[in-house]
C-alpha cells in the first residue's frame, strides 16, 4: 500500500512500482525462484498486502517463502516491524521496512510500500509490485506449490480474470480509496457513484454464479475479497463509502461469507489491524485517531448457501492445511478462531 493523503482535487494512487520480477530461470533480472531465498513483508492491515498473504496459502508456499509482519501503524517514512521482539525482523535484522529499500543501489524513492519481497541475503526489496507478485505465485513459483495447489491463474481464463479484476481495481479496491481521499465534493461524488456501480455491477453477476470467473476461486476473487472483508469495517465510516454497508448488500454479503469460510481467506484476517491502520493512520481523515470498537463481526461465520450454486473453491485441488503457528491471527481478532 502506498503512502497516502488528500490532493487537491481527486486521488490518484502512486503506481511506480520497482521493475524487477522474480522468476522460475531467474531471467531477465537475476532473481530466479529458490527455496528460502526471499522474505515476503506485509502488514495484515492493507489490502494490497493481504492478495499476497491469501496467495501464499492457498498455494503452499510458507516453507519456501517466509513472511514478515509490520504493524499496523506507520508513520510518514516507513512500514515498521513493531510487532517482533525489540521492534526488529527476526530474520532481515532491520527495524523498519524503508532499510530494506535504501539498501537497494538504485536509490529507489516513490515510496515504501508493502507488500514487498526481499532478499534475504542482500537485504534489499526486489519487488513490490502487489499485482505482479500474486500473479508470479501463481505462475512463476509453480514448482514450489503444495500439493494440490489450486490454480489461480488458469491460462485459459486469464484473459477474463484480467479484464474483470482490471474494472474491480479501477472502481472498488481503489475506488473506496477515492472516495476517502476525495479533497472537495465534486471528486468525492464522482468516486462514491463509480464505486456503487460498480459494486451493483459485479453483485449482477455473481447472483447466479458462485465465484467471478469459472467454477472456482481465482485470482478475482482474491482481488476483490480483500476490499470487502474491510469494508464495514472501515470503507463505509471511515471513507464515507456509506451508501450501504456490505451486509445490507445481499449478494456480495453472501459471497463474501463463502470466501471467508474458506481456509485460506478469513483465517488470514485481523480486523484489529485493519481497523488500527486506518483510523489511528489518517489523521487527516480522523484527527482524533479513535478506533471504533465495532462493527460486531460474528456475521462473518452465518449460512450463506452459496455452495447451492455450483463450481467448488479449490477446483482439481484441495484446501491447504492449518495456519502456520507463528501465523495464526488470535481469537479476539477473528471470529474464525477459538478462544
Amino acid at each position: 500500500m502506498a503512502q497516502t493523503g488528500y490532493v487537491e482535487t481527486s486521488f490518484e494512487r502512486d503506481t511506480r512500482y520497482l521493475p524487477d520480477r522474480i522468476t522460475a530461470d531467474g531471467e531477465p533480472s537475476g532473481y530466479a525462484v529458490e527455496p528460502g531465498r526471499y522474505r515476503l513483508v506485509v502488514s495484515r492491515a492493507c489490502p494490497w498486502a493481504h492478495r499476497t498473504v491469501i496467495s501464499r496459502r492457498l498455494l503452499g508456499l510458507e516453507d519456501a517463502l517466509s513472511m514478515g509482519i509490520c504493524g499496523p501503524v506507520h508513520d510518514e517514512q516507513s512500514w515498521t516491524f513493531d510487532l517482533d521482539p525489540g521492534q526488529v525482523d527476526p530474520v532481515l535484522g532491520i527495524p523498519l521496512l524503508k532499510d530494506a529499500y535504501e539498501a537497494r543501489p538504485d536509490g529507489y524513492k516513490p515510496g515504501v510500500t508493502v507488500p514487498a519481497i526481499v532478499e534475504i541475503a542482500t537485504g534489499q526489496v526486489v519487488t513490490n509490485d502487489f499485482r505482479q507478485i500474486t500473479e508470479d505465485f501463481a505462475t512463476k513459483w509453480s514448482a514450489l506449490h503444495r500439493n494440490q495447489a489450486p490454480d489461480l491463474y488458469p491460462e485459459a481464463l486469464r484473459a477474463e480474470i484480467d479484464e474483470v479484476a482490471q474494472q474491480i481495481y479501477e472502481d472498488v479496491n481503489n475506488g473506496v480509496y477515492r472516495c476517502g481521499f476525495a479533497g472537495e465534493q465534486g471528486a468525492y461524488e464522482q468516486a462514491y457513484h463509480r464505486l456503487f456501480d460498480r459494486l451493483d455491477r459485479v453483485s449482477e453477476r455473481l447472483e447466479a454464479r458462485r465465484y467471478l470467473v469459472g467454477e472456482h476461486i481465482t485470482e478475482a476473487d482474491i482481488r476483490l475479497f480483500t476490499t470487502l472483508v474491510r469494508f464495514d469495517a472501515v470503507y463505509h465510516g471511515h471513507f464515507k463509502c456509506n451508501r450501504s454497508k456490505l451486509s445490507e448488500m445481499p449478494v456480495l454479503w453472501a459471497y463474501a461469507r463463502d470466501l471467508f469460510q474458506t481456509p485460506g481467506f478469513g483465517d488470514t484476517v485481523h480486523f484489529g489491524q485493519i481497523k488500527a491502520h486506518y483510523y489511528a493512520t489518517h489523521r487527516d481523515v480522523n484527527p482524533t485517531g479513535v478506533v471504533p470498537l465495532g462493527p460486531d463481526t460474528s456475521g462473518w461465520l452465518t449460512v450463506h448457501r452459496r455452495e447451492e450454486l455450483g463450481g467448488s473453491p479449490f477446483g482439481e485441488g484441495t484446501a491447504p492445511g492449518p495456519v502456520v503457528e507463528d501465523e495464526a491471527i488470535p481469537s479476539d481478532a477473528n471470529p474464525l478462531v477459538s478462544s
